[in-house]
């Protein structure tokens, strides 16, 4: 990984803000990704992240935790966070913001016990496939605590299937439609492709039933996305 996600958001904290990261998958197009947005405070994320915040209590992992906003907002309610990320960068600027708890490291590296753990922004997307769902809840599970609760974000992305009759053209033999190639640049720099999942509420649930995970639908957005609280 060349870590193009931190590098961009080390220039925007930094001043030297020129451009937006580009997003792409192998089912859309070219998209910007403002680096702003990365940085929004409380009353500029959607209500889904805001009512993820709110139902936040006790000690808290923010996984994926990016530049550092929830883990921020977080802190200044009083509560005790530990912010994690893949990216170096990300970390980097976390800290420089006033994360106080932030390191990098992958989720399923993780051994300390939580009574909130949050996956926002498409949680979902750090279990990469269908196949890998299950080892990813099994450890989530292990990390929390006896009343815990995890938090979790994502969208059923089906209507990008959609044909202009109302029809879809899923492809039945292939992997599930919520398998993503993620492609991201920045500065004409290309990162190596991500994979990434979406989950329709339903798959989830059913996910987490065969691992002994109770998962309650909280809110639904305005775009077919969701925010699901998974308990033990």
């Amino acid at each position: 990984m060349k870590d193009i996600f931190g590098k961009a958001l080390i220039d925007y904290y930094k001043n030297n803000y020129t451009e937006d990261i580009i997003t792409s998958t192998n089912i859309s197009e070219d998209d910007e990704l403002p680096l702003p947005y990365l940085f929004r405070g409380f009353s500029e994320m959607p209500k889904l992240e805001q009512k993820a915040l709110q139902l936040a209590k006790g000690n808290v992992l923010d996984v994926g935790c990016g530049s550092g906003s929830h883990s921020l907002y977080l802190q200044k309610n009083g509560l005790t966070v530990k912010a994690i990320d893949i990216s170096k960068g990300a970390i980097e600027v976390a800290k420089l913001r006033g994360v106080f708890n932030a390191e990098v490291l992958d989720i399923l590296n993780e051994t300390e016990t939580f009574d909130t753990i949050l996956l926002l922004m498409n949680g979902t997307g750090i279990f990469q496939e269908l196949n890998k769902v299950a080892k990813y809840l099994k450890h989530l599970k292990n990390l929390l605590k006896p009343k815990g609760q995890i938090l979790i974000d994502s969208s059923d992305i089906k209507y990008m299937y959609e044909d202009e009759d109302g029809g879809f053209w899923i492809d039945t033999n292939a992997n599930y439609y919520g398998e993503l190639d993620y492609f991201i640049s920045y500065k004409g720099e290309k990162e190596v492709p991500l994979k990434w999942l979406y989950l329709d509420f339903n798959t989830l649930k059913l996910a987490c039933e065969t691992v002994s995970l109770q998962c309650e639908l909280i809110q639904e957005g305005d775009h077919f996305d969701y925010l699901a609280r998974l308990t033990l």
